[in-house]
């Protein structure tokens, strides 16, 4: 029985993966080793792990995660308030498909997409 998932995303520099993710989004660190070339982070019920790649040429990072919500309005006002840019095809919209969604580049380029049903 499948119970969980826990994306892994490329990350070029740890600490500004970390301060990004910390800093605009709310994230915190999950667990207590610190490795240096992985990193685990949660928020409410969610974690997301990195793994080092220097040399990611963030122009060819197709990385993408979907992660839904149940407050997408406030969340999407908080980003706003740390002034965390909004990707500009990605503004927050009602799609055909049911969802209540927008999304967002962190620093390496891995798409985060945050929905709601509507």
């Amino acid at each position: 029985m499948l119970t969980n998932i826990n994306p892994k995303l490329p990350m070029r520099n740890k600490n500004a993966t970390k301060a990004f993710y910390i800093n605009q989004l709310g994230f915190k660190v999950f667990g207590s080793p610190d490795y240096e070339d992985y990193l685990m982070l949660e928020k409410d019920k969610i974690q997301i792990h990195f793994f080092i790649f220097k040399e990611l040429d963030i122009k060819q990072n197709y990385g993408q995660v979907y992660i839904r919500t149940d407050n997408i309005e406030d969340f999407y006002l908080s980003l706003l308030n740390t002034n965390t840019p909004i990707h500009p095809n990605g503004i927050l919209q009602k799609k055909p498909w049911g969802q209540k969604e927008f999304s967002i580049l962190d620093p390496d380029n891995n798409l985060l997409t945050f929905g709601e049903s509507i």
